[in-house]
């Protein structure tokens, strides 16, 4: 799908934001009113699925007594991305039959298989029924605190997350094989849990395969870097579009 990078003709303006190709035909500056030109178009593509990566582990996420709906709507969006087999659902997680629940999703609750269990511990039984290994994403003290497997990774891993506010069901964590907690630099003590739980996901999956690819030669500017400079202290920097 293409999409356009629009910006206001207005010099004292020049809001630039991106719109759809059919969202393009019709917008004015939502800053000011103003005519807008097209400046870039991008192509979003779909990436390429690394399927020897998906075969070397059975990857599924217990998501117990989430609160959330939107939260709940983006781990099945970061799940679809990193090829998580399937969700299960526990407590007050809404499932995908909720109506709000696929707008935080785009679609990936219709694309990754998930069941719900009334009881979190029934579908910790049914995963240990089934050999998978549980790691559970929850804070724990820095002595405890670990940034590598315990002992490599399973070829069979439940990724285990829990409630915003009490956290993971005790009687759960003490039934997981693994604790694992992201490090937090700042003042907070924990991200949000999709946030977390993404993160978790893809460190799993895909590990030291993540890294940049080159964009640009050393020491190329972009065309409009000398203007982005020029005009970065104006006073509408970071004023609200509205």
């Amino acid at each position: 799908m293409s999409y356009f990078f629009l910006q206001c003709r207005l010099e004292r303006c020049r809001f630039r934001f991106p719109a759809s190709a059919e969202e393009s035909q019709a917008l004015v500056c939502p800053r000011c009113g103003g005519e807008v030109e097209v400046v870039a178009e991008t192509l979003k593509s779909n990436p390429a699925r690394p399927r020897s990566v998906l075969e070397a582990l059975t990857l599924v996420g217990l998501l117990d007594n989430i609160r959330s709906i939107h939260n709940v709507g983006s781990m099945f969006r970061s799940a679809d991305g990193a090829g998580v087999g399937h969700l299960y659902l526990a407590g007050i997680t809404a499932t995908p039959e909720h109506p709000k629940l696929a707008k935080a999703a785009l679609g990936a609750n219709e694309d990754v298989p998930w069941s719900y269990y009334a009881n979190g511990l029934d579908a910790v039984a049914d995963l240990r029924a089934n050999d998978f290994h549980l790691w559970a994403l929850e804070n724990v003290d820095d002595r405890k605190s670990t940034s590598s497997p315990p002992s490599g990774f399973p070829q069979k891993l439940a990724l285990v997350v829990g409630n915003e506010r009490a956290g993971i069901d005790p009687a759960i964590q003490r039934e997981c094989d693994a604790l694992l907690s992201l490090p937090m630099s700042g003042r907070k003590s924990s991200l949000n849990v999709a946030v977390a739980f993404g993160i978790a996901l893809y460190w799993v999956r895909y590990g030291k395969l993540l890294a940049p690819i080159p964009n640009r030669e050393s020491g190329d500017q972009h065309d409009d870097d000398g203007q982005a400079g020029e005009h970065a202290d104006r006073d509408h920097l970071g004023r609200r579009v509205g």
